[in-house]
């Protein structure tokens, strides 16, 4: 994925995407800078926290029956030292304390 990509979903973002990135943006999360549609490899991460290895991956209806593809994907990030966790885009617009607290957990686990 090149970073004219990257740009491009960076305009395009999606409800989840924005709400979730209100959260992470500026380190307002425990401290870690992420960056939104980071590239790795060929493909385009939704949220990376790179001094963790940390990405996070939004998935709304159209993954529902993509799991392998997903799977793949999250193996090819993982080559990187990446460790990649997965939250459904309701699960962002509904509970976003808690997907913030899991990633704040995750976060910790690496360290």
């Amino acid at each position: 994925m090149t970073v004219g990509q990257a740009r491009k979903l960076r305009r395009e973002t999606t409800v989840a995407e924005a709400h979730l990135w209100k959260h992470l943006r500026n380190r307002n999360l425990a401290g870690l800078k992420f960056r939104r549609q980071h590239p790795i490899g060929r493909y385009i991460a939704d949220f990376c926290c790179e001094e963790e290895k940390l990405v996070v991956e939004l998935d709304g209806g159209q993954h529902a029956g993509d799991a392998d593809r997903d799977e793949e994907r999250t193996r090819y990030i993982e080559k990187f030292g990446y460790r990649v966790v997965r939250y459904w885009n309701s699960e962002v617009l509904s509970n976003i304390d808690g997907v913030l607290a899991d990633i704040r957990i995750r976060a910790q686990d690496i360290t």
